[in-house]
Parts: structure tokens; C-alpha cells; sequence
């Protein structure tokens, strides 16, 4: 009943810290990096959006949080020696399913925008679908460092 409840509490700490892990590529979302910076502001006209979607994070906590689990599932099989391979197979199993699973919670919808520069030029920007973008639809493409983002 013990081991029962461990795989639980591990199970819900995993889930807990991938979510925390979630990171934003939000045109609305702005680093603390990012505040009280200068930006260049360049308007334009959506030409197309199309979805796409933005890999999740692949972070080493997806696989330790996964091995923890998975290792303590496995000690529950069986007893001695078994239960030490199982541990083992356990952990592995955990970390790759850990892994996978904290690239599938993380991943996102986004949008490849392309704008057709007022001053002439075209720019594809993907980011995260919070915001609906149409075809036709006049924009701003706000530029800080390597970092741009489209709005309304």
C-alpha cells in the first residue's frame, strides 16, 4: 500500500514540475529581459498564417522525474535481485517515457505569419497562436535584439 501511494505522489510531483516547465513564444508574453528595452516597430500587411505547432521543451527533468518514477514502480516487482533489475528497467523506461512526455505536455499551436513589409520585403514570424491573425489584416512587427513578434 506504501509503494502504491509513493507512485502517486511521484507521479503527481512529475506532472507538476513538467507544467512548470511550460515556456511561452506568446507575441504577447515578454521576458523580464525584454522590459524597458528599445524596440523597432516595422507595419505591414498579413499576407498568409498558417498553423504549425512549437516543439516542447526537452529539459533533463522530463527523464529524472520519469526515471524516479519508473524506478519505483520497478522495486515493487518482485523481491531481491528481481526487484533491483526491475528497478533498473524501471528507471529506464521511466526516463524515456518522462522524456516524451514532457516534450508532448510542452509542445504548443502556433503560426508561421508572413508580412508583407510596408517598405517593401517579406518576413515569416512563427509564434504562439494566442492571438488570431488574417490575411489582408494590417500589422506590427515589434523587433527587440533577435526576438520579433506580431500584433494588432
Amino acid at each position: 500500500m506504501k509503494v502504491r501511494v509513493l507512485q502517486w505522489v511521484a507521479v503527481s510531483v512529475m506532472v507538476g514540475v513538467l507544467a512548470a516547465c511550460a515556456s511561452s513564444n506568446s507575441g504577447s508574453v515578454y521576458s523580464r529581459d525584454e522590459a524597458r528595452r528599445a524596440q523597432t516597430v516595422k507595419t505591414g500587411v498579413v499576407e498568409s498564417v498558417r498553423s504549425v505547432k512549437l516543439e516542447g521543451t526537452k529539459s533533463p527533468v522530463g527523464t529524472i522525474a520519469g526515471g524516479a518514477v519508473g524506478g519505483i514502480a520497478g522495486s515493487s516487482i518482485g523481491g531481491g535481485r528481481g526487484s533491483a533489475i526491475a528497478a533498473v528497467i524501471g528507471a529506464v523506461a521511466g526516463g524515456l517515457a518522462g522524456s516524451a512526455a514532457e516534450e508532448a505536455v510542452t509542445r504548443k499551436n502556433a503560426y508561421e505569419i508572413t508580412v508583407k513589409l510596408d517598405g517593401g520585403g517579406l518576413v515569416a514570424i512563427v509564434q504562439e497562436a494566442d492571438e488570431e491573425f488574417k490575411a489582408g489584416e494590417r500589422v506590427r512587427i515589434v523587433e527587440n535584439g533577435g526576438t520579433s513578434r506580431v500584433s494588432h
